[in-house]
């Protein structure tokens, strides 16, 4: 009795094994995970900047697992990791240690340069690649072979900018305020070195804040240079006031700033006061891109908006990424990395090729103003 038992549960795991060889194939031909990183400031007044980047990074994400990205043999499933790091530098780099520690391949991120910069020397400790929209030359000056730059400099910007303000507008009188970031300063920093080499001058510096909403005192004191151009380094979310505040204190002079101001928000809080004021963005006319009209078109039908700024560069982002494992057949950092650094890809916004320090090469600058209520192209820059 005992030798027919053994047999009969001899014979029970030999089926069971046979029941479960299917799964185990399954298992072993599985797709591999592959965590890839995201932030932005996903709460706060800059939450809508932060979203349309995620949005454009999900559709990325979506694009690569659709066409089905295998990298060394290996079929490879994208798994976006997102973090909120609330456009606060000291949040930021708790946002990027975590996405170290959740093992991710690659971060996309993050969207201001005063957190991009100091989680940029977290990701370089990680050996991490991180492809960021930040402006700030000192984002790529830092000596990181992991960091990229997926859109142009400040010092392209505010230099577009400088030259228009002199040499298109004729601006005699220019004065420039800055809300103190890292981007906001880094930017008006150039813009004032623009007007100089351009052969103007700005006449007045002054400073505010990124939440400051109440800018009467500063542009009081701004009426006695009368003013043909006020520059403004900050967000959208201070512009608009400071254009409603303009118009009421009786200055006729032109805003212009860098891409922050390049928004729908930014006319929907000035309504009627945005017409006739500047701004530039670090790239071209998506319109203008074999796959950028497309893009705009797939973002709409998805999200049901418009894009809001730089959302697209965060779809090429995760795209540059996917390219630089598969040319290099691996997913991990150290091996994709020199892959990166050399790539040439046809993007939806750029044909992105690096610097040695990860700046982007042959960048253009679009500066725009608002007309009809909406933002409509001056010129572009390379």
């Amino acid at each position: 009795m005992a030798w027919n038992k053994l047999f009969a549960e001899m014979n029970w795991v030999a089926a069971l094994g046979g029941m479960m060889a299917p799964f185990a194939m399954a298992a072993a031909h599985a797709d591999a995970v592959v965590k890839i990183g995201f932030a932005s400031p996903l709460s706060g007044p800059q939450a809508h900047y932060g979203k349309d980047n995620e949005n454009a990074a999900k559709m990325a994400v979506d694009d690569v697992n659709a066409k089905g990205l295998v990298v060394g043999g290996q079929k490879i499933k994208f798994e976006l990791v997102s973090e909120d790091d609330q456009a606060d530098p000291r949040i930021g780099t708790q946002a990027a240690q975590r996405l170290v520690d959740a093992g991710v391949k690659a971060v996309i991120g993050h969207f201001n340069s005063g957190v991009s910069i100091p989680a940029s020397r977290i990701y370089s400790d990680a050996g991490i690649p991180q492809l960021s929209v930040a402006t700030n030359p000192a984002y790529t000056q830092q000596g990181y072979k992991t960091t990229f730059r997926l859109v142009g400099s400040d010092s392209q910007i505010g230099g577009a900018l400088g030259q228009f303000a002199v040499k298109t507008m004729k601006a005699k009188s220019i004065v420039a305020i800055d809300d103190r970031t890292a981007y906001g300063q880094g930017i008006a920093d150039e813009f004032v070195k623009a007007v100089a080499a351009n052969g103007g001058k700005v006449t007045r510096r002054e400073f505010t804040t990124d939440k400051a909403t109440d800018f009467t005192a500063i542009l009081t004191s701004l009426k006695a240079v009368n003013p043909d151009v006020v520059f403004y380094g900050g967000a959208d979310a201070q512009a608009a006031p400071m254009v409603k505040q303009m118009k009421r204190l009786g200055l006729k002079a032109k805003l212009m700033g860098g891409d922050m101001l390049n928004t729908p928000t930014f006319i929907q809080l000035a309504g009627a006061d945005a017409a006739g004021h500047y701004s530039a963005v670090a790239g071209g006319v998506l319109a203008a891109r074999p796959a950028g009209k497309e893009f705009e078109r797939r973002y709409k039908d998805r999200f049901h908006q418009d894009v809001v700024l730089l959302g697209p560069q965060f779809y090429d982002g995760v795209m540059l990424v996917a390219a630089a494992m598969k040319q290099a057949g691996s997913v991990e950092p150290a091996k994709y990395l020199p892959k990166l650094a050399a790539i040439r890809y046809s993007g939806v916004t750029a044909d992105f090729a690096f610097a040695p320090n990860g700046n982007l090469l042959k960048a253009p600058v679009t500066l725009s103003t608002v007309k009809n209520n909406a933002w409509a192209v001056e010129t572009v820059v390379r």
